[in-house]
């Protein structure tokens, strides 16, 4: 099996040789190393007129969705070109590894994508490594163009395939008969709304008031301005007493990593104007 890298970090070229590594900007669609990188990519994309090539992609999660469906697309049609007249209806098989409340939005560009129900661990990650139960489990998903149903996802770790839907799911993902799907998404069992007419979260429950499902603590009117979890004036939400002093402390580590990010992302389009 051959592979063709593309990523930001230049450090990967003292492990790769060129032919397996392009330094690239997966937000703008840029080769760092210009035509030769560009080449490089375009070649492997057509080699054999494409066949057998999977794009894998895990971009950072802080990224907007609409950016990268706009370079996938540009790789596509790179891909694209390399067919012959006879496979110019197939698509590039494409496994997209993201969290799964951005389903929506990877559907609105590529409307043949299905979520799998697979959840994707890191182990060097402390909030999406090894929770199998209630929240503490990965929200992270794979999107992928390829027949769910083709898709074997391993018993031992807790799946099963669903002959209804015809799909592989997690083993707290039951059935609905009402929705006629399988219909949990962050691997909790969820309960249907019949009011609502779908399925949702078992810590949401149906309020009159709002006429929808919510938290149970909700606030109905929903806070215009302080605090957004008890609606208090006086602080914000990152400092609410509602909260525990250590999940104050994971948000202000994750509010530090993605600063980190940001800034390392504008360094990158500095090397781009």
């Amino acid at each position: 099996m051959r592979s063709l890298l593309l990523d930001i970090d230049f450090r990967y070229s003292q492990f790769y040789l060129e032919e397996s590594f392009c330094r690239y900007n997966m937000f703008n669609h840029h080769f760092f190393d210009g035509k030769a990188a560009l080449e490089v990519c375009k070649a492997f994309l057509q080699e054999e007129e494409g066949k057998g090539v999977i794009m894998v992609t895990d971009p950072p999660f802080g990224g907007l969705v609409e950016p990268l469906a706009v370079t996938f697309k540009k790789l596509i049609a790179m891909w694209k070109e390399g067919q012959s007249q006879d496979d110019s209806h197939k698509e590039l098989p494409i496994f997209w590894i993201f969290p799964y409340f951005f389903e929506s939005r990877i559907c609105q560009f590529f409307p043949s994508f299905c979520m799998l129900d697979y959840q994707v661990d890191y182990d060097n990650h402390a909030l999406y490594k090894h929770g199998k139960t209630g929240r503490k489990q990965s929200p992270v998903r794979i999107f992928t163009n390829i027949p769910p149903n083709k898709i074997i996802l391993p018993s031992e770790e807790g799946y099963r395939f669903c002959s209804v839907c015809q799909r592989y799911v997690s083993r707290e993902n039951q059935h609905c008969v009402h929705c006629n799907s399988c219909t949990s998404k962050d691997g909790r069992k969820w309960s249907h709304c019949f009011f609502c007419k779908k399925c949702v979260k078992p810590s949401w429950i149906h309020c009159n008031t709002c006429n929808r499902c919510a938290l149970p603590d909700h606030s109905c009117l929903g806070p215009k301005d302080g605090c957004f979890i008890c609606g208090s004036l006086d602080h914000k939400r990152s400092n609410c007493p509602s909260i525990g002093a250590s999940q104050r402390a994971n948000n202000a580590v994750r509010k530090q990593k993605q600063r980190k990010s940001n800034k390392i992302r504008r360094e990158a389009l500095k090397d781009n104007p």
